[in-house]
């Protein structure tokens, strides 16, 4: 009997398995990628999530309309009317593009900014050395909505908007949105976070497509940093990574946009400790 009830209590704590996937860099910006990329997002049988940037579409737009976009450090410098521009093309367009292409594949989707259901609250970035504006740094996911639509069979996708409980929109990095939200639901779920983009993965020469680092651990992680092979924007995207590994994310792999459908190809997976690296 007591053998038994042990039984039933690991077949509780068994968690169902999600997969939360970032998609950004060139790939959001070619329709024929993007479009093949869709479809193999809505090929997957686990539950999930799609979280998206698109900073190229939101300079272009801004351009025309005569604004000229502020960049440092690869963040970019969001005020009143350079917000107004992202809000359109990451809440909007494209993330109605997006949602619409996944109902053409048979994926239930549902477009979200951070706002929508409360799903994820920030503040505007605290001003140290660089005023970024209307950034938005995230305080808080609203996991128990979340959960809410995917356990109705919904597939969110979040685009890099959130705000801030007062009325206030904020331009949020879409890695960090992603992480975030993974951080949150594996208190629920066992969650694999995939970030793809136009590289195979993290490249040990930024040079050579062919130079994926194919496995790294918090150890191998911190080495990468002291010899400057993880640098500029690779940096805050494997913090993001680390982040989530601390907080109860099971894998993370980075990869390009086929890397969904063939798991096999190369890439990056990144774990804190693993026998494999």
């Amino acid at each position: 009997m007591r053998v038994q009830t042990l039984k039933r209590l690991k077949l509780k704590q068994v968690k169902t398995k999600l997969t939360i996937i970032k998609i950004g860099g060139n790939v959001i910006n070619n329709e024929k990628t993007l479009t093949s990329f869709l479809k193999d997002v809505a090929s997957v049988k686990d539950l999930k999530i799609l979280v998206h940037g698109g900073g190229k579409k939101a300079t272009e737009l801004a351009s025309q309309l005569g604004l000229q976009p502020q960049m440092i450090q690869g963040r970019r410098i969001t005020d009143q009317a350079n917000l107004d521009v992202v809000t359109m093309v990451y809440a909007g367009l494209l993330n109605k593009k997006i949602v619409a292409q996944l109902q053409q594949y048979n994926c239930n989707a549902l477009g979200l900014s951070g706002a929508d259901a409360n799903s994820v609250q920030a503040h505007k970035r605290i001003v140290n050395d660089i005023d970024y504006g209307f950034a938005g740094d995230i305080d808080k996911v609203g996991n128990t909505m979340i959960q809410l639509f995917l356990e109705n069979k919904l597939t969110p996708v979040f685009c890099a908007i959130t705000h801030d409980t007062n009325g206030q929109l904020l331009n949020t990095n879409a890695d960090t949105i992603a992480a975030e939200i993974a951080s949150a639901l594996a208190k629920i779920y066992e969650v694999t976070l995939m970030y793809c983009f136009e590289k195979k993965g993290v490249l040990r020469d930024t040079n050579d497509d062919n130079s994926v680092i194919e496995n790294i651990n918090l150890e191998i992680y911190e080495t990468l940093k002291k010899e400057n092979i993880i640098v500029e924007g690779m940096l805050p995207k494997l913090e993001n990574c680390f982040y989530a590994l601390h907080n109860g994310v099971s894998e993370i792999i980075i990869g390009n946009e086929t890397v969904i459908a063939n798991k096999n190809q190369t890439h990056t997976r990144l774990v804190l400790k693993s026998n494999r690296v």
